[in-house]
C-alpha cells in the first residue's frame, strides 16, 4: 500500500506505517490484493442459491446467458439477492433484541441484571395495554418480556408496534400489503420466496423486502433499544473521549468490541472490581482501562461515559498500538482477521458468544445466569496478559477529541423544556417551532458504517459539516456518530460552525449541531423522534423535511436499515453504490417508483458535497410543500 493518507485520517498513518513495519496485514492490505471486485457480482448478477448454478447473468445482450439455468432473469436475481441482504439485516438486529427481551425476563431484584428505569417500563406495558395495578416491577418486567417476545412469532394478525407510528402512516403499510406481521416470519417468508422454485416477480420480491424491513426498524430494533433502556437506564448528555489516544500506556486495555449490552455492562463492572483493580497493580499495571469500540462502544459511552476508541475500520489499528491486552467481542462487525492480527502481538483475542465463534480465538462463552462471575474471569485473562506487553513497541496516536454522548429522545425533550412554553413542556414542539421559525432548516440522520474502499470516515464529515453549515441538525448513530466526534462535531464548541439559525438553537439549549443518539440499533430512537413529530403537525412522516445519510454504508444490517428508513417515509442518500444496478428495473423501483409506494426513494451519490447539496435541495422542498 502506498498511500496511507487517502485510506485513513493523518492520526491513523503512523499505525499503518507500523503495522506495515511489523509485517502484519489490515483491512486496506485486503482491499489492495483484492484488486478491482468481481463485476457481475458488483452488479447483483450473480446466483448461489441452487446446486445447478452458480449462475452469471450477462448485462450485455448477446453474451452469455440473460437468464439463470433455471429461468430467473436479472431482474428476479437482483431482487433475490437485496431481499436477502434485507432478510440478514433483520435477523440480526432483530436476534439482539431477542437476548436484550430474555435479560428484561431474567431480571429480578437480587440478580446481575435489574430494572433500572421502571418509569419507562411501566409506560412500555400501558402502552402494550398490560394490567399493572398492585403488581410488582419485576412481574411487570416479565409480562413486558413475554408480550415482546410475541412480536417474533405472533401467530395471527399485525404485531405491536409503538405509538409514535402516525395512524396514516400505519394505513399506508397496509393499502400496500407492507405491514409487518412478525419478525421471524417475514424473515422466513424472504428465505422461503428466495428459494429454487419461488417468487420470480422482483416488484412483489421488494414489497417482501420493505414489510421485513419495517419489522426490524419498528420492532425489532426499537424493542432492543427500550429495554435496554429499562435494564440499563435512557442515556443521558454524557461527556467523554473518543479515538485511540483513550488507550493508557501503563494500565491494562481492554477493547470491548461488538453490539451486546448484557456483556458490556458485566464487564464495566468488572473491571471496577477491587480485587481485580488490585490484581492489575500487581502486574504492574497502574490499573485498568476499558475501551469501547464501534456500536459497544457507543452503548457504553452514552449511558456511562466510557471512553470509545473509535468505528469499525479502528479494531484492527487498536491492535498494532501494542497497547491492548485483550479484544473482547460478542457479535457483529467484528473482523475475523483478529485472529491472526492478534498472535503477532501480546493481545488476547477473546469471543463471548456462540453466534460468533472464530477459528483461532480464544472463546471463554458469556453465561448470562452467572454474568457478573463470567465477566471477572474474562477480565482477569486480559490482567494476566500484561507482563507480556512489549514496552518497545508501543505506538499510541496523539489524537483524542472530546464529545457529548448520549441524546435519547428523552434527553431532547429535557433540553427542548428549557424553552418551552408550560403546555409544551414534555414534548417535542420546541423542536416543530424552530422548524416552522426557520432556525433550523430540517434534520438528517447520518447512521451506517465506514467502508475500506472510501477513505475512513471522509464523507460521513463533509456532508454533515456541510449540513450545519446550512442549518440542518445532524442526529447520528453507530459508526457514524464516532465518526462525526473524532472530528470534534459532536461537542458543544463545534456549535460555531453551523448556520446563524442552527447555531442559536444550539447556543440556547447547550447542545451539539450533531446529536450522538446512540448504537445502530438505535436508529429506533431518530424513527420515535420522527414519528412524535409528524404527529404534532398532524402529517405523515413522508411531509417532514427529514432525510437519511448512509455514505459509508457496507453490511447487511445497514441494507435493512436502508429500506425501513424508506418504507417509513424517509429519503435516504447512500454513498456507496448498492448491487443491484444489473436489473434497472430494480433500480428505477427503489430510486424512483417506490416513492409513490411509501413516499420516499433512494438517492446513491458517491460525492459527500453534491449529496448535500441534493440533501438541502430535497429538504427545501419539503418545507414549501409544508407551508414553512
Amino acid at each position: 500500500m502506498k498511500n496511507f493518507e487517502s485510506f485513513v485520517n493523518s492520526d491513523m498513518v503512523s499505525l499503518l506505517e507500523k503495522g506495515k513495519r511489523d509485517g502484519v496485514e489490515t483491512v486496506w492490505d485486503r482491499v489492495e490484493a483484492m484488486k478491482a471486485p468481481c463485476g457481475l457480482g458488483s452488479k447483483g448478477l450473480c446466483c448461489r442459491i441452487c446446486a445447478m448454478g452458480p449462475c452469471r447473468i450477462s448485462p450485455v445482450p448477446g453474451k452469455g446467458s440473460s437468464r439463470g439455468i433455471c429461468g430467473a432473469t436479472a431482474d428476479v436475481i437482483v431482487s433475490r439477492n437485496l431481499a436477502r441482504m434485507v432478510a440478514a439485516g433483520t435477523a440480526a438486529h432483530s436476534d439482539h433484541a431477542r437476548g436484550i427481551i430474555h435479560l428484561l425476563h431474567q431480571a429480578s431484584r437480587e440478580g446481575d441484571y435489574t430494572i433500572k428505569n421502571p418509569d419507562k417500563l411501566i409506560s412500555l406495558a400501558k402502552e402494550w395495554h398490560i394490567d399493572t395495578e398492585g403488581k410488582d416491577i419485576y412481574e411487570i418486567g416479565h409480562m413486558v418480556a413475554e408480550v415482546a417476545l410475541e412480536n417474533f412469532g405472533k401467530a395471527f394478525g399485525e404485531m405491536k408496534l409503538p405509538a409514535s407510528i402516525p395512524e396514516i402512516r400505519k394505513e399506508l403499510w397496509r393499502r400496500e400489503n407492507i405491514m409487518p406481521r412478525a419478525i421471524d416470519r417475514e424473515v422466513v417468508s424472504i428465505m422461503h420466496s428466495t428459494h429454487i422454485g419461488c417468487m420470480a416477480d422482483a416488484e412483489e420480491m421488494l414489497r417482501m423486502a420493505l414489510r421485513t424491513s419495517l419489522a426490524d426498524g419498528w420492532a425489532g430494533s426499537y424493542m432492543g433499544t427500550a429495554i435496554s433502556d429499562i435494564l440499563f437506564n435512557v442515556p443521558k448528555a454524557t461527556k467523554t473521549e473518543s479515538n485511540l489516544a483513550v488507550l493508557e500506556e501503563n494500565q491494562v486495555n481492554i477493547i470491548l468490541h461488538g453490539h451486546e449490552p448484557s456483556l458490556s455492562e458485566m464487564i464495566l463492572l468488572a473491571v471496577s472490581d477491587s480485587q481485580l483493580v488490585t490484581k492489575a497493580k500487581e502486574v504492574g499495571a497502574d490499573g485498568i482501562n476499558l475501551v469501547g469500540m464501534c456500536c459497544t462502544g457507543n452503548e457504553l459511552s452514552m449511558r456511562h461515559g466510557t471512553k470509545n476508541g473509535g468505528n469499525f475500520l479502528q479494531q484492527e489499528l487498536a491492535v498494532i498500538t501494542g497497547t491492548v491486552e485483550a479484544v473482547i467481542v460478542d457479535v457483529q462487525c467484528i473482523l475475523p482477521s483478529l485472529a491472526e492480527l492478534t498472535k503477532k502481538y501480546h493481545t488476547d483475542f477473546i469471543t463471548t458468544s456462540p453466534t460468533a465463534r472464530i477459528t483461532g480465538a480464544t472463546h471463554i462463552e458469556f453465561n448470562e445466569e452467572h454474568a457478573y462471575e463470567s465477566a471477572k474471569k474474562i477480565v482477569l485473562k486480559a490482567i494476566e496478559n500484561f507482563p507480556n506487553r512489549n514496552k518497545e513497541d508501543i505506538c499510541i496516536p496523539d489524537t483524542k477529541t472530546e464529545f457529548m454522548v448520549g441524546y435519547s429522545v428523552e434527553e431532547i425533550i429535557k433540553h427542548m423544556d428549557k424553552v418551552a412554553n408550560e403546555n409544551e413542556k414534555g414534548t417535542l414542539m420546541p423542536l416543530v417551532n424552530t422548524i416552522a421559525e426557520k432556525k433550523i432548516r430540517g434534520v438528517a440522520a447520518l447512521v451506517g458504517c465506514n467502508n475500506p474502499r472510501i477513505k475512513q470516515d471522509y464523507n460521513h464529515i463533509k456532508i454533515a459539516e456541510k449540513l450545519i453549515e446550512n442549518n440542518i441538525l445532524v442526529v447520528a448513530t453507530g459508526c457514524s456518530a464516532t465518526a462525526l466526534a473524532k472530528a470534534g462535531l459532536v461537542n458543544i464548541e463545534s456549535a460555531k460552525l453551523a448556520g446563524d439559525g442552527l447555531r442559536s438553537v444550539c447556543e440556547g439549549l447547550n447542545i451539539p449541531p450533531v446529536l450522538h443518539m446512540g448504537s445502530c440499533v438505535d436508529i429506533s430512537r431518530i424513527l420515535q423522534l420522527t414519528g412524535e413529530v409528524a404527529k404534532l403537525l398532524n402529517v405523515d412522516i413522508s411531509d417532514l423535511p427529514v432525510v437519511g445519510v448512509a455514505p459509508e454504508w457496507m453490511s447487511e444490517k445497514a441494507v435493512a436499515i436502508g429500506v425501513y428508513v424508506v418504507s417509513t417515509g424517509i429519503d435516504t442518500w447512500l454513498g456507496v453504490l448498492p448491487q443491484i444496478t444489473g436489473s434497472e428495473k430494480v433500480v428505477n423501483i427503489l430510486v424512483n417508483d417506490i416513492e409513490n409506494i411509501v413516499g420516499a426513494k433512494f438517492f446513491v451519490e458517491t460525492d459527500p458535497i453534491k449529496t448535500a447539496e441534493q440533501i438541502i435541495e430535497r429538504i427545501d422542498m419539503k418545507r414549501q410543500k409544508l407551508g414553512i
